[in-house]
């Protein structure tokens, strides 16, 4: 029998053998294990993608809701602003005509006598023969010349137009009303009935303490 010393080498050397080949037998399975980790990260990183990009594709669809709906509120106001416009516009040309025929009505009236508190036919004071004038062109107007200054917006005197109105003023008071009648060579004249004694007739300006109305 051989020695248990002779025996001790060989059989360190079978256990080393031994000890190997488990160790390489259990590497696939380690592996295997180690590896199964990330396969089951992965599709839970691609889902929390796909979420992320459905979150985003709804904040998208969401602004390009809102931005149509501004869109549309801005078409909306701006279509209403031109029917203003169109509609204030076309106003204006009715009046434009209207208050040319007033001034019609007040060339017919010329030559006849100024009368304190006169509307028509056939005498008038001032207020009464624009009054007068503008009610046979269908225009509304009160019977006095500082009411009617109240009841008609003020336009400059560049803006005149033929029916117009002409307030004379004194000291923050309107006195004397007549109608526009146009103007010639840089002089503004006015169809009126100017005092007791006289007529309506056509005249020059005569001061420059005046100031222009119109219900255009």
């Amino acid at each position: 029998m051989p020695n248990n010393r002779s025996l001790r080498p060989a059989v360190r050397a079978l256990l080393a053998a031994a000890t190997l080949s488990a160790g390489a037998l259990a590497l696939p399975a380690g592996a295997s294990a180690a590896t199964s980790t990330p396969s089951a990260v992965v599709p839970a990183a691609y889902a929390n993608s796909l979420s992320l990009q459905r979150v985003a594709a709804r904040h998208e669809a969401r602004a390009e809701r809102q931005r149509i709906r501004r869109e549309r509120r801005r078409e909306h106001l701006r279509q209403v602003r031109k029917h203003r416009r169109e509609m204030r516009r076309h106003r204006a040309e009715i009046r434009g005509r209207e208050t040319l025929h007033a001034f019609k009505v007040g060339l017919d009236q010329k030559g006849d006598p100024y009368v304190w508190g006169a509307t028509g036919p056939n005498a008038f004071d001032c207020s009464g023969l624009t009054s007068y004038a503008y009610h046979r062109s269908g225009l509304s107007l009160p019977r006095t010349a500082a009411a009617q200054s109240g009841a008609v917006r003020h336009i400059p005197r560049s803006q005149l137009h033929r029916g117009d109105l002409v307030f004379f003023s004194s000291g923050g008071h309107v006195y004397h009303v007549g109608l526009f009648a146009g103007r010639e060579h840089g002089t503004d004249y006015v169809l009126h009935a100017p005092r007791p004694g006289e007529s309506v007739r056509t005249e020059a300006i005569w001061t420059s303490s005046w100031f222009a109305g119109t219900v255009r």
